[in-house]
């Protein structure tokens, strides 16, 4: 570090780096914490940024970006901070249109119906300069951070990409996106392929923009079984993980963590463990010893705190999180919930969570 106090990037130095240790697998002094969309609706200041702005306005606004990433972090003790974004950014710079419904989620006009939908989208290589602007929300937020914690940058996964952009939205099925993959498996391929091209460049311009790790969402894992997910998924999260590393190295980046979150992704624990990242996410349903068990002790655990535990008294939020520590071990591990957080929980209880987890995992390495 420059004596001046500015990293090599010329970034503010990082003052708690124990975020990144653990995602490295380095031993902590107590188990940092974080919650996915900790920048949220639970928050009345998010409620208030939120409210002059349609959704992606606001995705497309630097400005606003850093200040909702900033928000959780004035409130709670956070270890570390997520850019405030979206997964489908990507699909949209591939030149699909989608809206955010109030009320509904995100809604794709015009979803891909058949192969020959796939000659509509943009070449995958031009996404990274269509997201400018998440670049720049990052800069801005690295900046404004001022090296307080780390910086994660995310996306979604190719799977995960693939089925709003079939579905053209949210589904309880994924029933198209799935026949897809049985009656077009080659088109599925190529679009998965497609997607994986976009994604390679654009986390490797958030880590040049100042991330200082990534996670990769599989949120709609669950909808495939071994089979599917074997050929449709992994590959392609492998490929990401293998293709990012490879392209950080030689733009002379400094390598960063990287954490792959699938949900309802349990029976995929021993591949995901060996997918080239640095941590795997967990949700609630997952036992976090048998977890431990099941994936060795060459990657580090996230999660994965029943996001409605939140709704319990704080009396209660702390001795679930004291079992949840209990379980997963004093190292290699950082503690977050199974999933987001919902626009109805009240943040004195996330406070609750984020204090029970700093406690009591000091208390557990004094004893």
């Amino acid at each position: 570090m420059e004596a001046n106090g500015l990293g090599s990037q010329g970034f503010p130095e990082l003052k708690n780096d124990t975020f990144l240790r653990a995602a490295w697998g380095e031993d902590t002094d107590y188990t940092p914490v974080w919650c996915m969309r900790q920048a949220g609706r639970y928050l009345p200041e998010f409620r208030e940024t939120r409210a002059a702005q349609d959704f992606f306005s606001t995705c497309r606004s630097p400005e606003a970006c850093c200040e909702l990433t900033l928000q959780p972090l004035r409130r709670f003790p956070l270890d570390a901070a997520i850019i405030f974004s979206d997964i489908l950014v990507v699909p949209q710079a591939l030149g699909m249109e989608v809206t955010m419904v109030p009320g509904k989620g995100p809604s794709f006009p015009e979803p891909l119906r058949e192969e020959r939908d796939l000659e509509r989208l943009r070449d995958p290589a031009t996404v990274a300069s269509e997201l400018g602007y998440v670049f720049q929300a990052i800069t801005l937020t690295r900046q404004q951070l001022a090296g307080r914690v780390p910086l994660i940058g995310f996306a979604g996964a190719p799977w995960t990409l693939m089925t709003y952009m079939v579905e053209g939205g949210s589904s309880s099925t994924m029933a198209q996106a799935k026949r897809w993959l049985y009656q077009r498996p080659q088109a599925s391929h190529k679009l998965l392929r497609i997607l994986t091209d976009a994604l390679v460049p654009y986390l490797v311009g958030q880590v040049a923009a100042g991330a200082q790790a990534l996670q990769l969402f599989e949120s709609h894992a669950g909808h495939l079984g071994p089979q599917l997910f074997n050929k449709f998924a992994l590959p392609y999260i492998c490929d990401v993980a293998k293709r990012v590393k490879a392209r950080l190295q030689e733009s002379g980046l400094a390598p960063v963590p990287m954490i792959i979150f699938a949900k309802d992704g349990h029976f995929a624990l021993e591949e995901l463990a060996q997918a080239g990242y640095e941590v795997v996410g967990l949700d609630w349903t997952v036992a976090p010893e048998k977890a431990r068990e099941r994936v060795g002790k060459t990657v580090t655990l996230q999660g994965n705190l029943d996001p409605c535990a939140l709704y319990a008294s704080e009396e209660e939020i702390g001795r679930l999180v004291q079992q949840m520590l209990n379980d997963f071990g004093p190292q290699r591990y950082i503690a977050n919930l199974g999933h987001g957080l919902y626009p109805d929980m009240d943040p004195e209880h996330v406070g609750a969570f984020v204090d029970a987890v700093h406690r009591y995992s000091r208390l557990l390495r004094q004893n």
